[in-house]
Formats: C-alpha cells, sequence, structure tokens
C-alpha cells in the first residue's frame, strides 16, 4: 500500500488530501494552522491521518507542499536586507521603474518603498553591449568594496544585475565569484541566474524578489524537512510553483521566487482538473479562503498563465499561473471609517485569533461571522470539528458594527458579504475585460473554505447561470499539489526578425533549450517518467513595443518553417486584439520551452446513479435578500448521483458550508459534484 499526500497552507487553515494509491480513495482534513509554531500543524496533520485512516508515514511515496511563506514575506515587508550591484550610472533602475505611477487617475498616490534602499545600491565599472559584447570590463576592485560596504550597511545578501546580462551573464558571473570569495558571508544572486529575460527593470526586480524571501524560504524548507523526518516520512518533499508545476526542496531554496504563488496556482490547477473531470472547458474560479479571494480563468479546458502578476507592490516576470487576489477571504474584518462608511477587508483575523464566532479571542467582526448571524453557519461541524461555532459572539461583534452604522444587526450582517461581493465583482470584470471574453459564458467553480458560501451569490450579480461546487471544495488546492506536474520553464532571449536567414540560429537555441530541460529534469529532479515539452514564442509586429505570447509546433521551429510561425502569430494577434496584419514584419524576442514530467492522475470512480429529491436533515432560518427564509438543511454526504433539489438550501459539509439562494436548481454529478443553473 502507498500513499500520496497534497498539502495546502493558508491563512486560516492547513489543508490535506491524501490519496491511497491502492483503492484510489480520497481523505481530506483540514487543521488550524500555527504561525507562531511553523511545521506543527503539519505534524498534527500527519497524526490525524494516521488515527483516522491508517495512514502509514512509511508507506509514503510523495508529499507536495503548497505554502504562503514567500508571498506573505514580501507583503508583509519581512524579508532579507538586500544590496544591490548594478552598472555605474544605473543605480536607479527600480526606482524609475517603467515611469508609471499606481493609480494614474490620483493626485495622492505615491510609489511604494522599494526593498532595497538607496544607500545599499552599488554602481560599478563595467558594460556590456546589446549584442553581447563586451564594452568595458568589470572593475573587480569595485566590486570587492561594493560588498564591504554592503556588509558594513548592513546586508545579508547581494543581487548582481548588469545590463544585457540575457546576451551575456560573464560579467554577472565574475561579479558572483569575487563577492563570494571577499565577503563569504553574504548569499549571492544574479539577474541572468533566474529570468535570463530582455529588459533590465522586470529582470532585476525578479532577481530582487527571488533574494528577499531566499533567508526565510531557506529556514522554512529546513524546518519542513526536519518535521517529516520526525514523522517517520521518507518521501522526499516537493514544492508547487507559481507555474502550476512542482520542484524537489534543493531548487526551492534558490529558486524561490518560483513558489511565491504556490498556494493560489496548484488551486487553479485543481480546478482545472475537476473541471474537465466534469467535462466543462470555459471556467472562472473562485478560490476564497481565510485572507483572500483569487479569480481565474480556464479557456478550453487550460488554466492561464502569464508574467507581471503582482506579488504585493512588486511585478513578478517569471511564468506563472494568472491569478487576480481580491482582500475578501472569510477572515476578512469589516469596519467602520471615519466616513461612517462600512469597508471589508484587506486585514485578517487569521487563524490566531480568527473569526469570532470561532471562539478563539476572535474581538473584531469578519465575513465568517457575517454569515454566521444570517444563519447559514453553525448547524454542522466546521473544518474537520477543528473550531466549534458560536453564533453569540458573531452577534456581538456584528452588532457592534450595527449600532455604529445605526442598521439592524442582520441587515449590517447582509451589507458585509453586499461590500465583499462588489469588491468580488470589480475585480472579476476587470479579468475578463482583460481577455477578452464575457463571464455569462461561463461556469464559476467556487472552492475553498469560504468559496462556497459566497460562489451563488457573486454569479448571480455576474448575471452567470452555471456554478459547479466540487465534492470536496475545501481543500481542491492540496489536490492541485496531488496532481501537478514536475515542471519548469526555459527561456532565451534572441530578438531576431522572422525571416529564413534567422531559423538556424532559432533552431540551435530550440535545441539548447531542450537540452537544458532534459538534464533538469532527470538529473536535477531524478525523474524517470513520462514527459512532454511546450513550447512558445513573445513576438510582435516590428515597432510595437511589447509582445504576446504564441504558442509553436517544435517541428515548425526545427524546421524553419517561417510562413506557419508568422501565421500563428497572426491567428494569436487577431484572437487577442481582433486585428493582424499578415504583410507585416514580425520579431521573435524571447523563445520558451516548458518540460513537464507527467504525474499520473487520480481516477476517481463513478457512483451509482439514483433518482428523486434528497431527504434534507431539517429545515434552518436563514436571513437573505432583506429577509428571513426558511430553509432546507442537506448533508453533503447525503447527496447521490442523480439528486436533485431546488434553492434556498444551505448543504453543509465537513469542509465549507453551501449557501443556495432562491433561483439556483441544483443536480449531482457522476463524481459528486453539484451544479447549480439558474432557473
Amino acid at each position: 500500500m502507498s500513499w500520496r499526500i497534497g498539502v495546502d497552507i493558508g491563512g486560516t487553515f492547513i489543508d490535506f488530501c491524501v490519496l491511497d494509491d491502492a483503492t484510489q480513495q480520497m481523505h481530506t482534513l483540514k487543521v488550524l494552522t500555527t504561525p507562531d509554531e511553523p511545521g506543527r500543524e503539519v505534524m498534527e496533520g500527519v497524526a490525524l491521518l494516521q488515527a483516522r485512516h491508517g495512514m502509514a508515514p512509511a508507506a509514503v511515496t510523495a508529499f507536495v507542499h503548497g505554502t504562503t511563506v514567500g508571498i506573505n514575506t514580501v507583503i508583509q515587508r519581512k524579508g532579507a536586507a538586500l544590496a544591490l550591484l548594478t552598472n555605474a550610472g544605473f543605480e536607479d533602475v527600480i526606482e524609475m521603474a517603467r515611469l508609471r505611477m499606481p493609480e494614474m487617475y490620483s493626485l495622492f498616490c505615491a510609489r511604494p518603498e522599494q526593498l532595497i534602499p538607496r544607500d545599499r545600491i552599488f554602481g560599478v565599472a563595467g558594460r556590456v553591449l546589446a549584442d553581447g559584447r563586451e564594452a568595458e570590463p568589470l572593475d573587480a576592485a569595485a566590486v570587492r568594496a561594493a560588498a564591504r560596504q554592503a556588509r558594513a550597511r548592513g546586508a545579508e545578501g547581494i543581487i548582481i544585475s548588469f545590463l544585457h546580462s540575457y546576451r551575456n551573464a560573464a560579467q554577472e558571473e565574475a561579479a558572483e565569484a569575487v563577492i563570494r570569495a571577499a565577503e563569504p558571508g553574504l548569499f549571492v544572486f544574479r539577474a541572468s541566474g533566474i529570468w535570463p529575460v530582455i529588459r533590465e527593470y522586470e529582470r532585476t526586480t525578479t532577481a530582487i524578489l527571488n533574494g528577499y524571501v531566499h533567508p526565510r524560504v531557506d529556514r522554512y524548507l529546513d524546518n519542513l524537512g526536519q518535521v517529516l523526518a520526525a514523522q517517520g516520512i521518507t518521501a522526499a518533499p516537493m514544492i508547487t510553483k507559481s507555474n502550476g508545476g512542482v520542484m524537489g526542496l534543493a531548487e526551492g531554496r534558490t529558486s524561490c521566487v518560483g513558489m511565491l504563488l504556490s498556494g493560489t496556482a496548484s488551486g487553479v490547477m485543481g480546478a482545472a482538473f475537476l473541471a474537465r473531470q466534469a467535462g466543462l472547458g470555459q471556467v472562472l474560479t473562485l478560490d476564497i479562503g481565510g485572507t483572500s479571494a483569487d479569480v481565474a480563468l480556464i479557456i478550453d479546458g487550460q488554466p492561464q498563465f502569464g508574467t507581471g502578476e503582482m506579488i504585493g507592490d512588486f511585478p513578478l516576470h517569471v511564468p506563472s499561473v494568472s491569478v487576480t487576489s481580491i482582500g475578501d477571504g472569510g477572515g476578512s474584518i469589516a469596519s467602520v471609517d471615519g466616513f461612517g462608511m462600512l469597508r471589508v477587508g484587506p486585514e485578517s483575523a487569521g487563524s490566531t485569533p480568527g473569526p469570532a464566532c470561532y471562539g478563539r479571542g476572535g474581538t473584531r467582526a469578519t465575513i465568517t461571522d457575517a454569515m454566521a448571524v444570517l444563519g447559514f453557519l453553525g448547524h454542522a461541524p466546521l473544518a474537520y470539528r477543528s473550531v466549534t461555532m458560536d453564533r453569540a459572539k458573531a452577534e456581538a461583534v456584528v452588532g457592534a458594527l450595527a449600532r455604529r452604522l445605526g442598521r439592524g444587526l442582520q441587515e449590517t450582517a447582509e451589507a458585509i458579504i453586499q461590500v465583499s461581493i462588489s469588491s468580488m465583482f470589480a475585480e472579476v470584470n476587470k479579468l475578463v475585460a482583460r481577455h477578452g471574453v464575457d463571464a455569462r459564458d461561463f461556469t464559476l467553480l467556487p472552492f475553498g473554505g469560504a468559496g462556497p458560501m459566497m460562489g451563488c451569490l457573486l454569479a448571480r450579480e455576474l448575471g452567470m447561470a452555471r456554478v459547479m461546487i466540487p465534492r470536496r471544495p475545501g481543500v481542491v488546492s492540496a489536490l492541485g499539489g496531488l496532481i501537478a506536474d514536475v515542471k519548469n520553464d526555459f527561456v532565451r532571449t534572441l530578438f531576431i526578425d522572422l525571416v529564413p536567414e534567422a531559423m538556424p540560429a532559432l533552431a540551435a537555441a530550440l535545441a539548447e533549450l531542450r537540452a537544458r530541460a532534459t538534464r533538469w529534469l532527470r538529473d536535477e529532479q531524478g525523474f524517470t517518467g513520462e514527459a512532454a515539452e511546450i513550447v512558445s514564442a513573445e513576438m510582435r509586429y516590428r515597432g510595437q513595443s511589447f509582445e504576446i505570447e504564441v504558442p509553436l509546433e517544435a517541428e515548425r521551429v526545427m524546421a524553419g518553417d517561417t510562413a506557419a510561425l508568422h501565421a500563428a502569430f497572426d491567428r494569436r494577434h487577431a484572437g487577442i486584439y481582433d486585428f493582424a496584419d499578415p504583410a507585416a514584419p514580425v520579431q521573435l524576442v524571447n523563445l520558451r520551452l516548458v518540460i513537464l514530467g507527467r504525474t499520473p492522475p487520480p481516477v476517481f470512480p463513478a457512483q451509482a446513479r439514483v433518482a428523486g429529491t434528497p431527504a434534507p436533515q431539517g429545515e434552518v432560518t436563514a436571513f437573505l435578500d432583506g429577509a428571513a427564509r426558511a430553509m432546507p438543511l442537506y448533508w453533503r454526504d447525503d447527496l447521490r448521483h442523480g439528486h436533485r433539489f431546488a434553492g434556498p438550501a444551505i448543504v453543509a459539509q465537513e469542509d465549507t458550508t453551501l449557501c443556495i439562494p432562491p433561483g439556483f436548481d441544483a443536480e449531482v454529478d457522476a463524481h459528486g459534484h453539484l451544479h447549480l443553473t439558474a432557473a
């Protein structure tokens, strides 16, 4: 017997999804996080899985782990003290950025404070030209002097980012060697070693983010390894990545930037797996945990990827699942501002103390407290019995807001929900506009501990007629890690015209990327299973300022088929902008290759079909749309394939609660997923 474990740590709970390979049976669990004792929640969860399901730690063959330690380090600004080494005269690259203000229409907005202060940025002599030729040799003495000053000014590490290092990294490599010899106590990262692409600002900020989170990530991974060893788990742990794949701990220690969006990305990958299982191709995912709501698009069955996702105040320029985050999670705190306006989030109660209704010392109203006051929560055990609902405490904290607003208790609780739904509505509209799609053509797939509570309410506002709630929505992110492929991205900046004379260089670059990818997968990750590759290029019409990613057929690249590559770009350009110019010259800026080591997905057996309406556990009263309503209460384990019922209704289960408003009809599919359709 062997077991595979997927784990995702959120702001309030750590989720476990465990697969018994022999029976293909899945077990799930939620445990409250312990921010002050990282790792203790993992030990507690493993112990509970042993006791409840007979899981033997020695039989664990895979342990895949998603974490928020990286992104929380950036958001909370608790990372390493860094220095930056750059070319003389270019010390202000990160301050100038792209000369854009965060809020272009606000007279009062200001740029965020940089992660590296100006007095720890050092320019040294040396220059590589855009074609890779060295125009000025590196001044090694200046590098040594800068390293000494960085150490004296409190730096723990140095980021090296020189002009055009994507073409020729020799000067960055030489500077790294000088620093390691002169100041061995400093850790060093080269921009060309993190993500070697054109544009110095993007390359520099990505390297800075990598170094900023490195010490905390390194300590966290050390602790994780020790915790697993203490529990008797000998399987080499894997970490979920921002690109939807996984990597080993050794790479995670140095490629820290690749795991900044690990939890959110694995949630989208898990949702995509479940959507394909249900036969859905066009899906809008809604992941609501304790601290945030994350939305993403799945188009034609595939998650959407991109670069430039925001990590706190800073853009991340490595490939990642495209996710938009909103500060409206189940633990988001509601307050009244100085103008008497109700606000929700982005501050969260987290797991300590958590929402007031958890009875763990919370004294401020949250979205979860509002749902308890409205009568949707408290009718069944929550989060695998790890918390006990105290509705009276929720009424006390929401009541305090009600008195400040001069409104009734239930009216205030519903206003909290409406404000949070409004924030989600605005961000979803921005997301679908960027992709040029209509949300009404999609199925909403809510998951996370609070997603099913809010999903139908958001779908109603967006005019979406279809909602699918997975069988175990509270642990979809953990499932995403369990089914994720071993994956890495490789890039080469070429900056060539798409003409026959340039095709040999393009083919040679692809051959080089393939060789690097194979070495990474087979030698560094030790993967021996089935592998696949995805080839794409970032291209543009000559004269355009920015490029778009275009999927390519590797055979066409190796054959030098310029007509086919040009046509692929024209199709992609027309799909995004509704315009293409087949006669215009095209430039290929970056060539990219994704290597995938395939993970066998679980095969869940279909349920036998039954007919009729399920019997409710009873009837409860909940406040919705300005009125108290009697609603049937169903237990999710009682719902079988073929069962149908109509809203309003409440469905309770161990990992979440489903709130189904009037106007939605529900049907259970063969895998236990609940499909809701607006009447």
